[in-house]
């Protein structure tokens, strides 16, 4: 890049965040998630989520909606239920199945961002990654790594740079703080290196 030109910036209008259905037993990290609802919010950033009032979820729904955000919950129709839906929502979107709930997730959002949590975090985040690392998006990938809460993993990932089982440029793809504004900047500001050739125009989004 020149001295003339200006950094690449991403206009995101929405964001998918990927968390826990359970309170967390770390009450920073559960205030976190409702700090980062009321950060979109205060942005005029969508909230796209999957639909529960429970936990972390819940949590990140409540911050947006209270400082007049969006929320849309995306749910598959079998976890539709009285006890785990919000229905409090701007829209709550039901789909078939969990695979059909992240294609609607990624087609709503202009960014991704996993929170602590547990199995079910982890599906969505690696697969909403795995397709970044194919070139089907260019979208940003951020972790809110709350108190050290991934430290373990993101030295998991360095390993396998080390040991030559992924590349350090699919590594890049993840953007990392413990900060949700250092966090959301970087995903402003994120320019997707991965070489995408192969692909035909209308598979590049």
């Amino acid at each position: 890049m020149n001295s003339t030109e200006k950094p690449a910036v991403n206009f995101i209008k929405s964001i998918a965040v990927f968390c826990g259905s359970s309170d967390s037993n770390d009450e920073f990290i559960y205030s976190q998630a409702f700090e980062l609802g009321r950060a979109l919010a205060n942005k005029n950033i969508d909230l796209v989520y999957g639909g529960s009032k429970l936990g972390l979820m819940g949590q990140v729904a409540k911050g947006a909606l209270e400082n007049d955000g969006l929320a849309f919950g995306i749910i598959p129709e079998f976890l539709k239920t009285k006890e785990i839906v919000h229905r409090e929502l701007t829209e709550l979107i039901t789909t078939q199945d969990m695979h059909e709930r992240k294609l609607k997730m990624h087609k709503m959002s202009d960014g991704f961002i996993m929170l602590p949590g547990g199995f079910g975090t982890f599906e969505e985040f690696f697969e909403i990654l795995t397709w970044a690392q194919l070139g089907l998006h260019k979208k940003p990938i951020g972790i809110l790594n709350t108190e050290g809460y991934y430290n373990d993993l993101l030295m998991m990932f360095n390993n396998m740079v080390t040991k030559g089982l992924l590349k350090k440029e699919n590594l890049d793809l993840i953007l990392v703080s413990d900060s949700v504004e250092i966090l959301l900047d970087k995903m402003h500001n994120y320019e997707s290196k991965v070489d995408t050739k192969w692909l035909t125009k209308n598979e590049q989004t």
